[in-house]
């Protein structure tokens, strides 16, 4: 499927910069003539797409939301959010894995910016950017970011179970990611571990926040991988074992990570833009194959049945209903932000999460038999969607729990 004019992931008329709009063509681009054709292949096979990668090293989007000072964009939360989702609306595991590199150097970025450090804690953070940064816009490193771990660490709710023993010039790493994005295609991967103290308890306190090179002694991946949706993100298992790091593997200062987490909540809601991309191009697939310009379908056009268009109505307000709650919280995104914006931030990842499978099954219901057919883009759009709802550290369930637990509850208070 191709647009016949480019239109926005935001809408054609929703301000945006010169930079934004140049970036936001720039994704459009190549996700419609490129993304898209590969890929029911890459889903088929369960294929990282290696191609698309190199697309985006070419175009610089690999450095996307690297400061312009090193070398990159510099893109901001909000541009990246609408570029991600952009790709999305083309090629969902292209998208959620280009999230996982972008945000490692988001993090390691503009967001680390905001957070306190002491003089000596900046200055090195500096020279440790400067080399990260470097790996990305001159050779063109990718960065993965393994989080979860089978347990309740990667919902913020114990410390990491991989722990990091300090030694002699660096770290020694054990442990254990799974669903780790990128796990066949990554030269870093930013691994998140607790620090584990001589006679002390493991605390969230302590997570460290450490580039892990793929091919350093100890790095293994296994598992299979074989799963309903995303399948082109090879998200296979990590094993750390006896791993090394200098001490200049840091993405953020000791003690920094708990400081982020706990004062910008937003970085948690980065996989969202790639679900907001999915549902735009499910609504997109359903408009086009009931005006019969879907290429193999047949020149038939179904627009003209009441029940399609009440079909495509329900469909254009869940949308509207969604861009408009994603927008307003990207816009959010800032450190310490007001109770408002951060339970916006729950309820617009829940709606987009929930929402974007619930197009797509209305796509289905309302294309019927043909939209089944592997050949037509709509089948995988409705199983990627459906992992969203389930991905940490943003559960659906989470989501709720928190909207409820700060809305009814200050900071600190209890029940007798």
């Amino acid at each position: 499927m191709a647009l016949n004019s480019y239109t926005p992931i935001c809408g054609e008329d929703y301000p945006l910069t010169d930079k934004q709009r140049h970036l936001l063509r720039l994704a459009c681009e190549l996700g419609r003539d490129r993304f898209a054709e590969r890929a029911p292949q890459l889903d088929r096979d369960a294929q990282f797409p290696f191609a698309n990668y190199a697309d985006l090293r070419e175009k610089g989007l690999l450095a996307l939301c690297v400061p312009e000072a090193h070398g990159g964009l510099g893109a901001d939360y909000a541009t990246y959010a609408m570029v991600s989702a952009e790709i999305g609306r083309w090629c969902g595991a292209t998208a959620l894995t280009f999230n996982m590199h972008v945000c490692t150097m988001m993090w390691s970025g503009l967001l680390s910016e905001d957070l306190d450090m002491t003089p000596e804690q900046r200055a090195l953070h500096k020279v440790h950017q400067q080399a990260h940064f470097a790996r990305v816009v001159k050779d063109g490193a990718i960065y993965a970011q393994p989080f979860s771990e089978g347990g309740a660490a990667a919902a913020g709710a114990q410390p990491f179970g991989t722990l990091a023993v300090k030694a002699d010039g660096g770290w020694l790493i054990n442990g254990k990611k799974i669903f780790a994005s990128l796990s066949d295609a990554a030269d870093f991967f930013g691994v998140l571990c607790t620090e584990k103290k001589p006679g002390a308890d493991l605390s969230r306190r302590d997570t460290l926040y450490l580039a892990v090179p793929r091919n350093a002694p100890g790095v293994t991946v296994e598992g299979d991988w074989d799963p309903l949706g995303m399948r082109a993100t090879v998200s296979r298992n990590l094993i750390f074992k006896d791993v090394f790091v200098p001490d200049d593997a840091a993405l953020m200062p000791q003690g920094i990570y708990f400081q982020a987490a706990s004062r910008w909540p937003h970085m948690f809601m980065t996989l969202a833009p790639t679900y907001m991309g999915i549902a735009q191009a499910a609504y997109d697939f359903a408009v086009a194959y009931l005006r019969g310009e879907i290429a193999g379908t047949g020149p038939v056009k179904r627009r003209q049945f009441a029940t399609k268009q009440i079909a495509v109505a329900e469909m254009f307000i869940k949308l509207e209903q969604t861009r408009n709650l994603f927008l307003r919280a990207v816009e959010d995104a800032k450190i310490d932000p007001p109770k408002s914006s951060r339970l916006r931030a729950y309820a617009a990842q829940y709606s987009i999460m929930e929402n974007a499978q619930d197009i797509a099954r209305l796509a289905i219901r309302t294309c019927g038999g043909q939209s089944m057919l592997k050949s037509l883009p709509l089948e995988r759009l409705y199983r990627d969607a459906r992992c969203g709802s389930l991905m940490l550290p943003w559960t659906a369930e989470l989501c709720m729990d928190r909207i409820g637990r700060e809305a009814l509850y200050e900071p600190g208070e209890k029940d007798d």
